[in-house]
């Protein structure tokens, strides 16, 4: 039963993300933000939130330990993932696509787009990952509000970059129909229709149901990872880190499969490295200010490998521009290296 309940809660929260994130697009489009803005800026945003109410729900909903675990793993877990995992399955989508739409094996994305985003991603999560081994409440105040600001900082600097037009031309006309609208008019057996530009109280009605199912499907999520970690003797900082990242990365995976098959490789990458950037912000916000934040052994080293994973995609970046499918794909051994850490430790 708590099996079921992890999936059917894993499945919730991805349902809610993908409605989530189809609704913020709207709301972008109806009051004329920037294309790049609404396809990297608020699609990562959204596609990350999953992550960050997750960890927030754990924190206050949980129990008093086990609660702060799960929401400390689940913190540090995405970057992990969003850093090997997701490159790993942009790398199989480019093969894929490679063969079947003879497109090249290379991630043709505008390298000053990804060079920024993770030169801010290993900066601002390097500066939280310290605070976490100094244990000092006014610091960790301190590196919250300059992980704030930084983030602050990086929507500025993307939004004014000349790599911009590049992004925005990527991102033209890749809002699908507002879903829920879509959903009733196949029901009534209609044509679901094109993009046009829904209402303004469907939009905020879809994204507030997406609200509404992301925090009932982490109550859920949180409560089976407290009672399958007692039951099969596992801490539950290392269920957080392994399986609820996972999941809750699906949407930025399946955005990029999308966007590689039609040549948005801008889109595809920028996608999971701006989520990386949020992830250094917000998610590491909410561990500095409402738990003890203290890392040691297994999320410690998960942020480490994170570290390392992201800084050796910025250099290769810098060295070669164009990224191959076998550079990203060689991401998945750093979490293989860590998964085997985490077993032998067990």
């Amino acid at each position: 039963m708590d099996w079921f309940q992890l999936v059917a809660a894993l499945l919730v929260i991805l349902l809610g993300a993908q409605l989530f994130t189809n609704g913020v697009e709207w709301i972008g489009e109806r009051y004329g933000l920037a294309q790049g803005v609404v396809g990297s800026v608020l699609a990562a945003i959204g596609t990350a939130l999953p992550e960050t109410l997750l960890p927030l729900i754990a924190i206050v909903a949980g129990g008093a330990v086990t609660g702060k675990e799960i929401g400390v793993g689940a913190i540090i877990g995405a970057p992990l993932m969003l850093s090997t995992l997701a490159m790993f399955v942009l790398a199989v989508a480019l093969v894929w696509f490679a063969r079947s739409r003879g497109r090249g094996k290379r991630m043709l994305a505008d390298p000053r787009v990804i060079r920024q985003d993770l030169g801010f991603f290993v900066v601002m999560f390097a500066v939280g990952v310290a605070a976490g081994l100094v244990h000092s409440r006014p610091l960790d105040w301190a590196v919250a509000a300059f992980l704030i600001c930084g983030y602050v900082a990086y929507v500025r600097r993307h939004v004014k970059a000349p790599a911009e037009s590049e992004v925005e031309s990527e991102a033209s006309g890749i809002v699908e129909p507002l879903y829920l609208i879509a959903w009733f008019r196949r029901m009534g057996r209609r044509d679901p229709g094109s993009a046009a530009a829904p209402p303004a109280a469907a939009s905020f009605g879809q994204t507030f149901v997406a609200l509404a199912l992301i925090v009932g499907g982490a109550r859920v999520f949180v409560g089976a990872v407290e009672h399958l970690g007692h039951v099969l003797q596992v801490p539950s900082l290392i269920f957080a880190l392994l399986v609820a990242p996972v999941a809750t990365e699906l949407p930025e995976q399946m955005n990029g499969v999308i966007w590689v098959g039609r040549r948005k490789d801008t889109l595809a990458l920028g996608n999971v490295t701006g989520a990386m950037v949020f992830q250094a912000s917000f998610p590491v916000t909410v561990g500095l200010l409402l738990t003890p934040w203290r890392l040691t052994h297994d999320a410690l080293v998960a942020a480490i490998v994170s570290l390392v994973a992201a800084a050796w995609l910025y250099v290769a970046v810098r060295l070669v521009r164009t990224l191959p499918a076998w550079l990203l794909a060689a991401q998945v051994a750093l979490y293989a290296g860590y998964l085997v850490y985490v077993l032998t430790r067990l």
